[in-house]
């Protein structure tokens, strides 16, 4: 790429650019840097920061030094950051320290007299390492099993295309982010990059630069809705050939209107984990006809849902979604046990159906069930219903211990600036959802409850307060 069209902007951010050239240099000098600094063939680098050229040098710096990259979000605890450290042993850290392994401090610059020409050629066992976002418990380190070799010339997935413009708006320490971006900067992407999302940036970003491809989640959807009519224009998103979204179950009527404003055929979501252990996709006017699918398998992927016991839920019948997708294993965990059976099917722990025709709907995490007097409550539908108040920036609903019904909901709103009391979101949540379903506590926050990458931990809102 450097050497065929050095000139080529690979990426923006702001008022900057980054050439193809420039990419090359920088990554061969910290490349070097990091061999001198002890970085082996198939070692880990532990990752975290935040979105910019720097984390693109750094990354395309590890893969040319034959090592494995291991993003880590800049969101989770120090506690987190040493207990992800500590179980990937790393060779070195960059952006973030832990006692006893070297660490390259954010904004480091390699020596000046570093050789900046080609290395020689060098690749890892395992592509990526991402960190899971954790919020199904302590996060966990994923070790990709596919090696760091990409052939330029082939799609990587039916919706990543080879070339375009592609906008990136979520954390790169984030699987998704992390996964797409690179992917298609390496496919010949140019990327433009803000250093987190903002509803007006991702508009205007869109519009300035052109964008073709874009990866966003059910949060900045409805962040994006949430602006006046008169600021979304469909003209402003002439350019856009592919939204893809994933990373959420996706309300039904927040995708409707979405849809409606994009355009249906420009819209595909995915269904799948960091694990990249099977996945499924459906475009936005397929979505009309069968409203709430997350689509049917591709790539492969095999797709059964099974009651408590085991056994096959008929069409129709929720269950534990699982997932076969080819004969070998697609990552391992570090410092966690896999639940992938000797026969190869896998379960990410969601809850969901399938229909007669093989389309599946995921209905919310299994783990994060709130069991009320005996009656399941799916945290989703909670946060669904609150999220339709027009004050509502984002809602997050969980179960608490309750001597009575073992135990009861409670939510945190996230409002912004608006100006609405707890009470009246609890009043209005009553008028949707059945006595069971409905919070006994609001608590009003006004700071975004997920992060950028859709993520929320439920866990850290149900704890002591």
């Amino acid at each position: 790429m450097a050497h065929a069209d050095p000139d080529r902007v690979v990426a923006v951010m702001g008022p900057h650019i980054l050439t193809a050239d420039a990419l090359e240099r920088a990554s061969n000098r910290y490349a070097r840097e990091l061999l001198a600094r002890g970085v082996h063939r198939n070692d880990l680098v532990t990752v975290s920061l935040p979105n910019g050229f720097e984390m693109l040098i750094v990354c395309v710096a590890i893969w040319k030094a034959g090592a494995t990259p291991q993003p880590v979000s800049r969101g989770l605890t120090p506690d987190e950051q040493r207990a992800v450290v500590a179980t990937a042993h790393p060779a070195l850290t960059i952006g973030l320290a832990v006692d006893g392994v070297p660490v390259l401090t954010q904004g480091h610059a390699p020596g000046a007299d570093l050789d900046d020409s080609t290395l020689p050629d060098a690749w890892a066992r395992s592509w990526k390492a991402p960190t899971s976002s954790g919020s199904t418990g302590r996060p966990k380190v994923v070790v990709a099993t596919a090696p760091a070799l990409l052939d330029p010339d082939a799609p990587v997935a039916a919706f990543l295309p080879l070339r375009g413009t592609q906008l990136v708006s979520g954390p790169l320490t984030h699987s998704a982010p992390f996964t797409y971006a690179f992917r298609g900067l390496l496919t010949g992407h140019r990327l433009v990059l803000l250093p987190r999302f903002d509803e007006h940036a991702w508009l205007d970003a869109v519009e300035r630069h052109r964008v073709t491809w874009s990866l966003v989640v059910p949060t900045m959807m409805h962040r994006l809705l949430r602006l006046p009519e008169t600021e979304r224009g469909a003209d402003r998103l002439e350019s856009l050939e592919t939204l893809l979204h994933l990373g959420a179950p996706c309300p039904p009527e927040l995708k409707r209107r979405f849809l409606a404003w994009v355009g249906a055929d420009r819209v595909v979501e995915v269904y799948a984990g960091s694990e990249s252990n099977g996945l499924t996709m459906i475009r936005g006017d397929e979505w009309l006809r069968r409203p709430g699918s997350v689509g049917r398998p591709i790539g492969g992927t095999q797709i059964r849902v099974q009651r408590a016991d085991g056994t096959e839920a008929e069409p129709g019948e929720a269950g534990l979604v699982w997932m076969r997708r080819g004969d070998s294993s697609t990552y391992r965990y570090l410092g966690a046990p896999t639940r992938r059976t000797h026969d190869g099917w896998d379960t990410l722990g969601d809850v969901g159906h399938l229909d007669a025709d093989g389309y599946l709907w995921i209905t919310d995490r299994d783990d994060d069930v709130i069991i009320r007097g005996g009656e399941k409550v799916y945290p989703v539908e909670v946060e669904r219903v609150l999220e339709q108040h027009p004050s509502v920036r984002s809602a997050v609903a969980f179960g608490v211990p309750d001597d009575v019904h073992g135990q009861r909901i409670e939510a945190v709103v996230d409002i912004g600036d608006a100006d609405v009391d707890a009470e009246t979101l609890r009043a209005f949540a009553a008028t949707v959802l059945d006595r069971p379903r409905r919070p006994a506590r609001v608590r009003i926050v006004r700071e975004p409850v997920r992060d950028d990458a859709g993520k929320v931990r439920r866990r850290s809102f149900a704890g002591p307060r």
